[in-house]
């Protein structure tokens, strides 16, 4: 059997068949692409950014991605374990980054911007009566139906804005922490260090999110190296432009942040989109 030359009569149809068809189909391969870049490529809002983007030296232990938090289980909306904040609020973290870096400390950020059908999980499981799963590390001393009144929990939240976040500080190199079970026996976030969850950060004399007047930033009774450890964490923060939430030392906002009134409620998800 005879090879047909691109020269050929027969030659010259296909090609041309080939260049009508790659031009009619031209417009529908490029939608196709464009379509499938976009769903695997979830933008953020305008002016946040991935912490990681900004300073990949911090930290991170998103605990509303596990279920080491005071509900026990995933939080809606955390669908990847990433610190997201607005350009502004993360660039000033990394000011105190390097203010720690050179003194063999990190900062550790633990939440940062909260979708807010993340705070709507919480309103539902603090008015959900009977799961207190958590209830002997996270609120040992008072009663569930209480977190609302006492401030620990609102039915809207500065995190919703993106210049928020919660955060400790680490000695390096970082050690290792156990393995957290929901499952397993829990020790009251309010005891002293030895006794409670291993963090592997500095003594700030309760564990974080910790629903007890200890937590409170000034309490008196914290003193010695945990109340060494506020006063740095609170100067160093104060310095990039922070505020203390006066009822939890791990919790900063930006001041000059640009979403005072905005809330928003796009996913946490992976950089790129990945989920």
């Amino acid at each position: 059997m005879g090879v047909i030359s691109p020269m050929s009569p027969v030659g010259g149809r296909t090609s041309r068949m080939r260049r009508i068809l790659f031009v009619l189909l031209a417009p529908v391969l490029a939608t196709m692409i464009s379509t499938a870049a976009a769903a695997g490529e979830k933008e953020l809002p305008r002016f946040f950014a991935y912490l990681q983007n900004v300073d990949s030296s911090i930290l991170q232990d998103i605990r509303y991605f596990g279920s080491h938090n005071f509900v026990g289980r995933p939080v809606k909306g955390y669908q990847a374990p990433h610190c997201i904040l607005t350009v502004r609020a993360a660039k000033a973290l990394a000011k105190v980054q390097a203010r720690l870096i050179p003194q063999g400390l990190s900062l550790k950020v633990y939440d940062c911007y909260r979708p807010a059908r993340a705070v709507q999980d919480f309103v539902n499981w603090a008015q959900t009566a009977g799961d207190e799963r958590t209830k002997g590390e996270f609120y040992p001393t008072i009663d569930k139906s209480e977190l609302f009144k006492q401030g620990y929990i609102a039915r809207r939240s500065a995190h919703s804005r993106g210049s928020t976040v919660d955060l400790t500080i680490v000695p390096l190199p970082v050690q290792a922490e156990p393995e957290f079970s929901v499952s397993g026996p829990m020790a009251a976030c309010h005891l002293q260090k030895d006794r409670r969850f291993a963090d592997n950060s500095l003594d700030f004399g309760t564990g974080y999110d910790c629903f007890h007047s200890l937590s409170h930033t000034k309490n008196p009774s914290i003193t010695g190296a945990a109340r060494d450890n506020r006063n740095l964490l609170v100067s160093e923060m104060a310095r990039a432009g922070f505020t203390n939430y006066s009822r939890e030392w791990w919790h900063f906002s930006l001041a000059d942040e640009p979403y005072r009134k905005q809330q928003f409620d796009f996913p946490v998800t992976m950089p790129g989109g990945a989920e």
